[in-house]
């Protein structure tokens, strides 16, 4: 079954309007075999869980990628115990590290002194010793970056000009082991040339370390950032041209693994946002269409302020008793059922005709899309959520 039968089906058999997230999870598994299989020996792909952290989803990830990446206690309890775990947040709740520590993950990222002081203090508790990344906010920013995560004041990561001092706290410590380094500065880069280059700064800066302080590190971990073309989808990062910069660092590594722990860019594109047209009207020689759902299901759109790729689905059968409202090529703004006029998904882009009753499918709705939604705002049901797999 894919979406067009979804709805069709759906229509059929439901009176309600359609509203739905519909995860594909045959073309999660295939997209995420490729993503590894273009990786040279020495990278481990990781899941960052914050992208979606539906359970269905981490049940496909699972056997394919090397481990997860979480943020919070709440994702660490989501994910496959058996799986390779690493743990970063900038704001650790005791408990969280408590949990981390015990869960014996690979390594829980040290974001300042105060982190690095609490996770040696818990951990002399256990008796145990705890592999930390230590992450590197960097003096030089990322330019290609949608959100500037380094090389500005932010409350992520450690300042580059203070780690030399931390990893000599670490190294006096007897409950922490400084397993590498962390370098997440990059979000929804699209420019995959400009990625081989931070991937190559970063390693260059973790070997001057590991060689300064003789470090017995193993782990490069660069985050991911790699970016979903929203505005343009057909001109997408070039992960091609991306792992081929990766395969000619490898006289590089001197025994050192690269993490890449990929979210948006790894299941985007495996989920839609399908939803109804309730209505569709002028105001100020302006057409809107409103629909079943918006932005408490799918927050994305206005928070970068920007138009959701979309396709509209059309539906012929019109059984309602009065005239269909509709418009025909022209501008449309497409706007949900809250009551701000923030709830927008669309902002004034074309389309041949929209009708009330038709319905839109929002495409590349698989990361930071539900999870990141206000749900509770004015208390409309959730959507339903469905899963396609390749045998259906």
């Amino acid at each position: 079954m894919r979406i067009d039968q979804y709805i069709e089906n759906k229509k059929r058999v439901h009176g309600r309007p359609i509203c739905a997230y519909v995860y594909d999870l045959g073309r999660l598994r295939k997209h995420v075999n490729t993503l590894k299989s273009g990786l040279p020996a020495f990278c481990r792909l990781f899941y960052a869980v914050k992208a979606n952290p539906d359970p269905r989803i981490l049940g496909t990830l699972a056997p394919i990628v090397d481990g997860f990446e979480v943020a919070s206690g709440g994702e660490l309890h989501k994910v496959h115990q058996e799986k390779t775990v690493l743990f970063g947040a900038p704001a650790k709740k005791q408990e969280e590290i408590e949990e981390a520590i015990d869960a014996g993950v690979e390594a829980i990222n040290v974001e300042s002194f105060h982190d690095l002081n609490r996770i040696e203090w818990l951990s002399k508790e256990r008796g145990a010793v705890t592999p930390v990344l230590i992450r590197v906010n960097l003096s030089r920013d990322v330019p290609e970056s949608h959100h500037m995560m380094s090389g500005v004041p932010t409350q992520f990561g450690v300042d580059e000009r203070e780690v030399p001092q931390i990893i000599q706290k670490a190294l006096q410590m007897d409950h922490v082991r400084v397993e590498g380094f962390h370098f997440h500065a990059m979000s929804n880069n699209l420019n995959a040339e400009a990625h081989v280059q931070f991937v190559s700064m970063c390693l260059e800066k973790a070997k001057s370390w590991q060689n300064r302080f003789e470090l017995d590190i193993h782990t490069v971990d660069v985050g991911g950032g790699i970016g979903i073309n929203y505005w343009n989808p057909e001109e997408a990062f070039d992960w091609s041209l991306f792992t081929s910069g990766l395969h000619k660092m490898e006289s590089q590594m001197d025994g050192l693994t690269l993490v890449l722990e990929l979210g948006r860019y790894m299941t985007a594109a495996a989920g839609s946002y399908v939803t109804e047209v309730i209505d569709v009207k002028a105001n100020h020689d302006h057409h809107f269409a409103l629909i079943r759902g918006g932005s408490h299901h799918l927050r994305l759109p206005a928070a970068w302020k920007m138009s959701h790729p979309f396709r509209v689905h059309p539906i012929e059968e019109w059984e309602a008793p009065y005239e269909r409202p509709g418009m025909k090529g022209a501008e449309v703004t497409i706007a949900g059922e809250l009551c701000t006029p923030n709830d927008v998904l669309v902002k004034s882009e074309y389309v041949e005709e929209l009708r009330a009753g038709d319905v839109v499918i929002f495409d590349y709705a698989g990361a930071y899309a539900w999870t990141i939604s206000h749900h509770e705002f004015l208390s409309h049901p959730e959507p339903e959520f469905i899963y396609l797999e390749e045998k259906q």
